[in-house]
């Protein structure tokens, strides 16, 4: 009887030895939570597919925009906007983090705005307006929407400020197997393939969020798969705003913020209804539930940023004359708009475009968890290329801060096709990347990561 008390004891003891060990690691972090209902009250155009013919018919469920307020052992902070649209420019991206800036006292490299890349939430002023037959009405609207959201952006961040709390971190991938690479596997093929070709990145980022009294108070996941499931007219997060429904319903009072990864050339297959939607997000939020409930690592309470801009040159741009063959050919659509506007500045004597000048990347540290942010459409190469070189435990977001555009990988910016040739035109630039864009993106993430080091 005395030996199996003293077993007992020494086993209780041990698992409070860890536990506490473990809350030492992890303490020192406050972060706070903020939530806002950003669908649009007024009808609106849906961004996302050119084949759309008039405005938003009601919403499936509420769009959202969350944010996470984060202050580490030493006071540094830093905040992660997440919402449910397409995509925001680079002034979008930059007149609210400036904001947020100067309201706050962070720097700007503190601050991400990750866009969830719905086929489902509304047009923004400056993102894929060409692709769709806008009305003067249709374009205040938009205008009009697109600047109560910064300021409401604004206004979700000084509200996660204010409900700062002591918690603890804790950090692990989880995996999801929704993603198919499209290049590689033919949609109208999906029901016969009995192998589907890569390349993926399976892996589920999670970060759990958690008070000093073990409450579940965010969660963050994130997923590398575009959210086109569903094509209608009504308001919806797709499969990623179902996962979030589900999390919240699965841990009430919860906040969950999903982020777009490196899904630029990754599809949810089959697709096409609201049942597949549905079955995708619960598919996900069990996957983040798995992770919630096993053992995570814990994040030291540190926090680490670095930042920079790099422009990205492009290849030569068509001709008057091939304009005027391809506005010609194409009639109408987004293709005839995009030819239309630049044969107009051929005529007013405008130069076209011939690099994008800001393009953005970040990396940021909690507590040895890194995660490497990059604007714009990102193909799953980067993911893959990034966690051969530096670990697979990293997290890589895209569609950061800005969407400008579809980011090939240098494989696939030869082997053509939408993601690495014509997808520019429907963002209005005038031609594909140049040669050597991989190699410039990958170069400074490299100095980024040793800054951080």
């Amino acid at each position: 009887m005395k030996t199996t008390i003293i077993v007992s004891l020494m086993v209780l003891s041990a698992f409070l030895s860890q536990a506490n060990t473990r809350k030492s690691i992890s303490e020192g972090w406050k972060v706070g939570v903020a939530k806002a209902d950003i669908t649009p009250k007024n009808p609106m155009w849906l961004a996302g597919y050119a084949s759309r013919t008039k405005v938003s018919e009601g919403a499936m469920h509420p769009l959202w925009a969350k944010c996470l307020f984060f202050q580490d052992a030493k006071g540094n902070s830093s905040a992660l906007l997440t919402l449910d649209v397409v995509g925001i420019s680079s002034e979008f991206g930059i007149d609210v983090r400036t904001e947020i800036s100067r309201k706050t006292s962070i720097p700007l490299s503190n601050i991400l705005i990750n866009c969830s890349h719905t086929h489902s939430g509304p047009v923004l002023d400056q993102v894929l307006t060409s692709i769709y037959p806008l009305k003067e009405s249709d374009k205040k609207e938009i205008v009009k929407y697109s600047k109560w959201l910064k300021e409401t952006l604004i206004e979700l961040s000084l509200r996660a400020h204010k409900d700062l709390e002591p918690v603890n971190l804790y950090a692990k991938n989880g995996v999801s197997r929704i993603q198919v690479n499209r290049r590689t596997n033919q949609e109208k093929d999906i029901d016969v393939l009995k192998e589907l070709n890569g390349p993926n990145d399976f892996a589920v980022p999670t970060i759990k969020v958690e008070t000093n009294k073990g409450n579940l108070k965010a969660v963050v996941f994130g997923y590398a798969c575009h959210p086109t499931v569903l094509s209608g007219y009504q308001w919806s997060g797709d499969y990623a705003g179902f996962a979030q429904l589900e999390l919240e319903k699965l841990y009430p009072g919860t906040a969950a913020l999903f982020f777009q990864g490196a899904g630029g050339d990754q599809n949810p297959l089959p697709r096409r209804t609201i049942p597949l939607a549905k079955q995708y997000g619960k598919s996900l939020a069990a996957a983040v539930e798995r992770v919630l409930n096993e053992e995570m690592t814990p994040l030291a309470g540190s926090f680490k940023s670095s930042a920079a801009t790099i422009e990205l040159g492009l290849s030569a741009a068509p001709s008057l004359s091939e304009l005027k063959q391809i506005q010609k050919e194409a009639g109408q659509g987004y293709i005839y708009e995009w030819s239309s506007n630049l044969i107009g500045q051929y005529e007013a004597g405008k130069p076209l475009l011939r690099n994008y000048p800001n393009y953005p990347i970040q990396v940021w540290d909690f507590g040895g968890q890194k995660i490497i942010s990059l604007g714009g459409e990102i193909t799953i190469g980067y993911a893959v290329k990034l966690k051969e070189k530096y670990g697979d435990q990293i997290f890589v977001m895209g569609y950061t801060n800005d969407v400008m555009g579809y980011i090939p990988t240098e494989l696939i910016l030869e082997e053509g096709g939408y993601e690495g040739d014509t997808s520019q035109r429907a963002y209005g630039l005038p031609s594909k990347w140049a040669a050597g864009i991989e190699s410039q993106i990958l170069s400074k993430i490299n100095d980024l990561m040793d800054a951080i080091n």
